[in-house]
């Protein structure tokens, strides 16, 4: 039987900027390829949430948050390189 675990991915941003863009589209591009149907995506803008962005210890965008069987953990950067992604959604789930 295969493993429904769902995934969750929160994703701080600012604004517009190229890095941004591109760290949301290499993130969304990562889970339509590993992860079809076994993921959540949320994308904050550290400008419209400053205190949710602070509670979670935020201080360097882009910035992602991966929550994996009870497991968090953070990667910064625009998300170019899918290995770092893979390890930190390792959890119950086989990519």
């Amino acid at each position: 039987m295969a493993d429904e675990t769902v995934i969750e991915f929160r994703l701080y941003v600012v604004g517009d900027l190229p890095n941004s863009r591109r760290a949301i589209s290499n993130l969304r591009a990562f889970c339509d390829e590993y992860l079809p149907g076994r993921h959540s995506i949320e994308v904050l803008d550290v400008f419209e949430v400053p205190q949710r962005a602070l509670a979670d210890n935020i201080m360097l965008t882009p910035q992602l948050v991966v929550t994996s069987g009870g497991r968090t953990h953070n990667i910064v950067g625009d998300l170019s390189e899918p290995q770092a992604m893979r390890q930190a959604a390792l959890g119950r789930i086989v990519l």
